[in-house]
């Protein structure tokens, strides 16, 4: 079993990084207020790089944005040559869009910042950049000390640090929405530190191949946040670590595809101090090549979160690999775990904890998915999980389905009672 930290993260004072920018990605110096000529002025007299003839053009209307900040534009024509440009010369509740037309520019663009409310995001395609072998901080791509921050299409990759804990975001201040953006092939994809003002939701987006390969760093692992929510995303293939790994007070997990499929990854989800906590909808595939045969692993490390309580409901669970426990419960938790309405394949234990709560469940040698191979576990006629769940619990309904890729629709009961698993 692999859990724990390598590296302790910074949870105390943060290094203010309002202007963390460029190749080297070493702390800079506030950046001088914005005057009122607008982005392309101000970028000619306080970036040195950016020129004063630099045209003020805009994203088109429907890309988002904060109401009332001001709107900084990043990529060829546009005000800000680089993302870390752009954020240096933010304020509070201002949005950066990038520019997608200047992917391959942004190349070793890694900056860390403490400006509240910003919004960061990508038009004309989905913005990538690539940390290109540069850090900020030792930490990462984008190391965020500021409060609740929204980043939005957007791609991040190649994340390195030499103490080999890097992470493409590395959260450290309260609050972060994450939406429609691709985290993949970095040390870590998102590493939070301990913020128990925070609450961090994951939408929409998805995180692959992340992880060093030691078994420490994995494709999301959050410290102890306030709440943490994930919902229509897709997380696979990480290296050694976890595909979702969190240690917040509350956990609604939901909607998603979690699944290790040809990677060597560990538990598909790690909640290792328990927590308030849902697991309602997700497609669960533990693959061939993981290194842990259990495949959802909640409170094993002893000391849980207060009022720590488990529901596990309507996800399809496939065991790949063939043995271990769907649900390993650690011996510190004392709330019966509700299991309601799963389907689990594969062979191996549905739920470790001997008083869980366990009804309308699923687990027949051969539950008749689509098409297994190609991960497509919807229920082909003749199933013999068909209609045969229970009416779930308030905590167990499952309003929605995932919808691959990482989107979502309505979820309603078609026959004589719901079906187990993620699709109806």
């Amino acid at each position: 079993m692999i859990s724990g930290l390598r590296h302790a993260l910074l949870t105390g004072a943060v290094l203010l990084a309002l202007a963390a920018c460029g190749s080297t990605g070493q702390v800079g110096t506030v950046p001088a207020q914005r005057s009122s000529a607008g982005p392309a002025a101000e970028a000619g007299a306080g970036l040195g790089s950016v020129s004063a003839a630099a045209p003020a053009s805009s994203a088109p209307a429907a890309v988002p944005r904060n109401p009332g900040g001001a709107v900084l534009v990043v990529g060829p024509g546009h005000a800000y040559r680089t993302p870390c440009q752009a954020i240096a010369a933010a304020k509070a509740g201002d949005t950066v869009q990038i520019d997608a037309k200047g992917n391959g520019g942004y190349a070793g663009d890694v900056c860390g910042w403490s400006t509240d409310g910003l919004m960061i995001v990508g038009f004309n395609g989905r913005a990538h950049v690539d940390a290109a072998g540069k850090n900020s901080q030792g930490k990462g791509t984008w190391v965020i000390a500021g409060k609740r921050t929204t980043v939005d299409n957007v791609e991040l990759s190649g994340a390195t640090v030499p103490d080999g804990n890097g992470a493409a975001i590395r959260q450290e201040g309260a609050g972060l929405t994450l939406r429609r953006s691709f985290l993949h092939d970095n040390q870590n994809g998102i590493l939070a530190g301990d913020n128990a003002a925070s609450d961090i939701v994951v939408e929409s987006t998805e995180l692959a191949r992340n992880g060093a390969g030691d078994g420490y760093t994995h494709n999301l692992y959050l410290g102890h946040v306030r709440s943490f929510t994930m919902r229509y995303s897709w997380s696979h293939d990480a290296r050694v670590g976890h595909l979702v790994k969190s240690r917040a007070l509350v956990n609604d997990i939901l909607y998603n595809r979690i699944t290790g499929e040809n990677g060597s990854g560990s538990y598909e989800i790690d909640l290792p101090d328990g927590g308030r906590s849902r697991i309602v909808g997700n497609v669960v595939q533990q693959g061939k090549g993981s290194q842990n045969p259990n495949i959802i692993a909640y409170g094993e490390e002893g000391s849980p979160n207060p009022g720590s309580r488990l529901t596990v409901a309507f996800n399809t669970i496939v065991n790949d690999l063939g043995r271990g426990t769907a649900i390993m419960v650690g011996s510190g938790i004392t709330a019966p775990v509700v299991v309601q309405n799963n389907i689990l394949a594969g062979g191996g234990t549905l739920v470790s904890q001997g008083g869980a709560s366990t009804s309308g469940n699923c687990t027949a040698a051969d539950p008749r998915f689509a098409d297994r191979a190609g991960l497509d576990y919807h229920l082909a006629a003749g199933s013999p999980c068909i209609d045969k769940g229970v009416t779930p619990g308030a905590d167990a309904a499952a309003a929605e389905q995932y919808v691959h890729p990482l989107s979502h629709r309505a979820r309603a009961a078609t026959g004589a009672g719901p079906d187990p698993g993620a699709f109806e």
